[in-house]
């Protein structure tokens, strides 16, 4: 299978840059009521996912950091405590399936280290549980039927 057929494309991905203030991360996350975002380098390529615990974890070591000032706060400043690894366009099931196992979704990249979108583990598991439902694995170049 390949992993393509799960991409969800960079321009239907909410993602962030280094560039971008904790205000507008977290505006941005609450909007769409997201608990992580991928982050994007300024060559496009995946620098990492924020969380909301990361962005909580800074305010809180950072006491003089409040609300109000978090529009002068830069994204790049903020630590991330979790690496959520991406996996190549060409990687296989197996790696991405270890990955979907610990993150809410999956970063993949081009063979130039770009990001190029995202995996939803729910869209794995969704898969998954036709595959059982089923009880025949699709072939290498097919899809279950859904």
């Amino acid at each position: 299978m390949n992993i393509a057929f799960f991409l969800l494309p960079k321009q239907e991905v909410v993602c962030m840059t280094l560039d971008a203030t904790l205000r507008q991360t977290l505006e941005r996350m609450e909007h769409h009521r997201y608990t992580a975002v991928p982050i994007l380098d300024h060559d496009g390529g995946y620098a990492g996912t924020v969380t909301e615990g990361d962005l909580l974890w800074f305010m809180k070591n950072n006491p003089g950091v409040t609300f109000e000032q978090t529009h002068k706060v830069k994204l790049s400043d903020v630590h991330m405590r979790l690496s959520n690894r991406p996996v190549r366009i060409d990687a296989n099931m197996e790696d991405l399936i270890q990955l979907a196992k610990m993150q809410n979704f999956v970063p993949v990249i081009d063979d130039m280290n770009r990001f190029i979108g995202i995996v939803r583990r729910s869209d794995i598991m969704d898969y998954c549980e036709k595959v059982i439902a089923s009880g025949v694995a699709p072939a290498d170049n097919e899809m279950v039927a859904g």
